[in-house]
């Protein structure tokens, strides 16, 4: 037994290597005209094998008309990222945000990509957003701190919002709503920087800030055999440990207690170790701190959520609080549980908070595993888990009139939980309000359970196919494509199709309330409620 799982391991080592190689050649080479038409065919027709909600936004004709067209405009040798570039700007018209499609990078062996985590590379301390036609530093950690709402001029040379332009051609939101191109190509704009022109060691950023313009340049530095001797050298020079065994006992058990106290803490809030933040912070603030702001920047980060927010709403019903401020904003989304969870918080009536889903497979957790995209492991491990897989996705789905449906569990009556909160709750969100954050936002807004603020969300308030995904490569160019397989959706629905949730009132976010340190939206909040 021994001997065969070695010899399986060497084979994938193996197997690992020659991948890598053949990968990076497919990613750097010029591709034929014939091979480029073949992988347009192949994400079409995964698409219309697929996607449940294919055409809802663009009809057939329409996009049959444009993935002919693209082929007849290919009609000379590209490479992967010119390709992929092409594509986008097509796939982007089936107008759902969770389908993407992206280019391959370099592929690296295990010890060069443990090489460049441990490089250090301080342009990672930046964070962009777009504000008034501008791209502006959002965050500014570490040595570069002073950097925050600087703005962003060039970019290499070229310009910022040129690029910002170009990256927008290739996104797609839910439906026709335009807040998200802005917002989601400003806060992730190095990420699309990179996806157009490949893996970066080093780059130069020139700014303007009030005082003047100027350049800066980041460089990635990698670790050198002398950095690692001067690191073991140090640790082999520590000072001697004088402590007795009893006392390095007790010191050892109040570590490890204090550890696991943080480590708990981060599981419950869900820590972003880049940015050293949690993802969800419950604060008072306003008249007398008597108002509860709740921010939520993800619904996927933190695997004890359920903690968190039991012990978020026993507070509040501890002290009283009669309003809630709930923050969605640059919330991408996240796990269709947490939101459920959420939603048992912020009513006092039985609910269903989606519909069942609509999809196209019986089998969507086969379907995303077996893509050819998924390691070899993971394949394995999905057979050999096949024979509980398959009955639960089975017993899951249905037919009805022709169309097959799969009930998560979010489809089903849920009571509220005792610590309902009853009071008031106004919500925050911007174009940037995507996918999970959407679904709840929805969901509050048919109840007529909140007071929305900000802009309209970049998630579609009618619906949006996520829930399970398949990521596909292409054979030939290696761009990879995720399809979503289930078309998740309230019960509550608006016209016309398309758009997103509207706020109640409506406010821009403006480069001048950066500069000031002023948040508008929430500001007008905190008005409303002194008011009343």
């Amino acid at each position: 037994m021994k001997q065969f799982l070695l010899l399986i391991s060497i084979a994938i080592l193996l197997t690992s290597c020659g991948t890598i190689e053949k990968h990076n050649d497919a990613v750097t080479k010029l591709h034929s005209v014939e091979d480029l038409h073949s992988d347009i065919d192949k994400l079409y027709k995964q698409l219309q094998r697929l996607h449940p909600r294919l055409y809802q936004y663009t009809s057939k004709e329409t996009l049959d008309f444009k993935f002919d067209s693209l082929k007849k405009a290919i009609n000379q040798p590209m490479t992967s990222r010119s390709f992929h570039k092409a594509l986008a700007q097509v796939t982007k018209y089936v107008g759902q945000g969770h389908m993407s499609v992206a280019p391959p990078s370099k592929a690296y062996k295990r010890k060069e990509r443990m090489a460049r985590l441990d490089a250090k590379f301080d342009v990672n301390n930046l964070d962009f957003e777009y504000v008034e036609n501008k791209i502006i530093v959002r965050q500014a950690r570490g040595a570069d701190s002073l950097l925050k709402h600087a703005e962003l001029i060039k970019v290499n040379g070229q310009n910022a919002m040129d690029l910002h332009s170009e990256f927008k051609k290739t996104v797609a939101s839910d439906g026709y709503n335009t807040t998200f191109h802005n917002r989601v190509v400003g806060y992730r704009f190095l990420r699309y920087y990179q996806q157009a022109n490949g893996t970066f060691d080093s780059i130069a950023l020139t700014f303007r800030n009030t005082d003047s313009t100027f350049i800066k340049t980041y460089k990635r530095i990698f670790k050198s055999e002398k950095d690692v001797a001067k690191t073991d050298s140090i640790l082999k020079n520590k000072p001697k440990d004088t402590l007795t065994k009893a006392q390095r006992k007790a010191k050892k058990l109040a570590d490890r207690i204090k550890w696991k106290q943080k480590r708990d803490e981060n599981r419950k809030r869900g820590f972003d170790y880049k940015t050293k933040t949690y993802a969800k912070t419950l604060n008072f603030i306003g008249k007398d701190s008597a108002v509860a702001l709740l921010t939520i920047k993800s619904f996927s980060k933190g695997s004890k959520y359920k903690e968190f927010y039991e012990e978020t709403f026993a507070t509040l019903k501890a002290k009283g609080t009669k309003d809630l401020i709930i923050d969605l904003r640059n919330n991408f989304g996240g796990r269709l549980k947490e939101i459920r969870i959420l939603y048992t918080y912020l009513t006092d009536k039985k609910f269903a908070l989606i519909n069942k889903s609509e999809t196209n497979t019986r089998l969507p957790i086969l379907k995303s595993a077996m893509s050819n995209s998924t390691s070899l492991t993971t394949k394995l491990l999905v057979g050999l888990l096949s024979p509980i897989l398959i009955p639960s996705d089975l017993l899951r789905t249905s037919k009805k009139e022709g169309q097959l449906y799969y009930s998560y569990r979010a489809a089903k009556a849920q009571d509220p939980n005792p610590l309902n909160f009853k009071g008031h709750i106004y919500v925050l969100i911007n174009g940037n309000s995507f996918s999970a954050s959407s679904v709840i936002s929805t969901q509050l807004k048919g109840d007529n359970r909140a007071v929305f603020v900000g802009e309209e969300t970049g998630g579609a308030y009618n619906g949006t196919v996520a829930g399970q995904y398949k990521t596909y490569t292409l054979p030939n160019t290696k761009v990879r494509a995720r399809i979503g397989l289930m078309h998740i959706d309230s019960k509550h629905k608006t016209t016309p199709d398309g758009y997103g949730i509207k706020p109640d009132v409506s406010i821009t976010l403006t480069y001048q309330d950066r500069l000031d340190h002023r948040d508008s939206e929430l500001e007008w909040v905190l008005n409303r409620i002194e008011g009343n």
